[in-house]
């Protein structure tokens, strides 16, 4: 069943990719604006309030962090005598959104750096976030959020996701805002999400064109500058009407394939030289018994038990599929299906094709 499973999302997939036409997206959908983006943050933290799901006596810098956070409110603890089993040591990170002021509140994630069993029921204590100037931006506290829960009973355990990692929605606030001096300047460069000279190109002509400005520039692959016409007092209204433009990208013809799962996705673009497949598989599979051998009568044989291997082969029938000059991916999934492959088997088709120099993509294996 897995392996069907698998194969309808490898063909669905194909055929999708083969219907599928190249149609305009959104400027804001593919680009962004440089100098206008949050910020990562990061901070070390500590969850209570578990239910004996904490750390272990063996994540020494959890007790000692436990220590040090009761030193600041005048009670004098020794480390070394700690028991944790109700706290954890966590990471938390979160990414500060651009131009957010004092008081914003934004999501953060959890992650146990010890050995808790879970986080389910805990609460963060007041984490100061750090940007990797070192500068503090945000604080992060509240209850903990897991999604799921984990239970046990003597040797009988029950869980639901993952345990030791969560959240704690809008649970960080913005201390230190950042203003973003992208949108005082009179210059704005685009940022495009898949550098492509020809899409870079493209959303230049479709800026210059549709503002009139004459300032959409292609600097490179991956960046466009934009002018703004000395009329423009509303930056904003300039930015939102530049990011609801459409552009058709472009991109290099790709076949991706993932052998830990079996997924193969195959682009658009993807072209097949003049090429004939065949495609036959050969199953070897070796039983294995154990017989009782029984003496003639009134013999000085003895009873004895002998293997009995039984080799069955059977081999897939073989069928040739032509494909015509500088076929297209329809064509290609036209023939696959034909042959009848499955994902393991169209992976090494399309490695065959690679090292024949048929295959005109880039192959990437993850």
């Amino acid at each position: 069943m897995r392996q069907m499973r698998l194969t309808l999302i490898a063909l669905m997939l194909l055929t999708l990719a083969a219907t599928a036409d190249a149609l305009p997206t959104r400027v804001k959908d593919i680009a962004t604006i440089s100098g206008v983006s949050g910020h990562k943050l990061m901070g070390y933290g500590l969850v209570v309030g578990l239910d004996g799901s904490g750390d272990s006596a063996r994540a020494i810098f959890t007790a000692q962090s436990l220590a040090n956070m009761l030193e600041r409110f005048g009670v004098q603890v020794d480390a070394t005598g700690l028991s944790v089993k109700n706290v954890a040591a966590v990471m938390v990170v979160g990414d500060l959104p651009p131009d957010a002021a004092a008081g914003a509140e934004f999501d953060v994630l959890l992650s146990s750096l010890g050995d808790a069993r879970s986080l389910h029921g805990g609460t963060l204590l007041a984490t100061p976030l750090h940007a990797g100037d070192g500068e503090a931006y945000a604080v992060a506290q509240g209850p903990v959020s897991i999604g799921g829960f984990n239970v046990s009973a003597g040797r009988d355990e029950v869980q639901r996701n993952h345990p030791v990692v969560g959240r704690v929605p809008g649970g960080a606030s913005v201390i230190t805002p950042v203003r973003s001096t992208a949108l005082e300047q009179r210059q704005l460069c685009l940022v495009l999400h898949n550098p492509d000279f020809t899409t870079a190109c493209r959303l230049a002509e479709a800026i210059g064109g549709a503002l009139g400005t004459g300032g959409g520039r292609a600097i490179n692959a991956s960046m466009v500058q934009v002018t703004l016409p000395g009329e423009a007092t509303d930056v904003v209204g300039f930015i939102t009407q530049i990011e609801q433009l459409t552009v058709e990208t472009d991109a290099r013809a790709r076949v991706v394939i993932n052998e830990r799962t079996g997924t193969v996705v195959i682009g658009e673009a993807v072209r097949i030289a003049p090429v004939a497949i065949s495609h036959g598989s050969l199953t070897i599979r070796v039983r294995g018994e154990w017989q009782v051998s029984q003496p003639p009568p009134f013999s000085d044989g003895v009873t004895a038990v002998v293997p009995a291997d039984e080799v069955e082969v059977v081999e897939g029938e073989a069928r040739l599929v032509a494909l015509p000059p500088q076929g297209s991916l329809d064509e290609l999934v036209t023939a696959l299906n034909a042959l009848g492959v499955k994902p393991r088997d169209l992976i090494a088709i399309i490695q065959a094709l690679e090292a024949a120099g048929a295959l005109e993509a880039e192959v990437t294996i993850q």
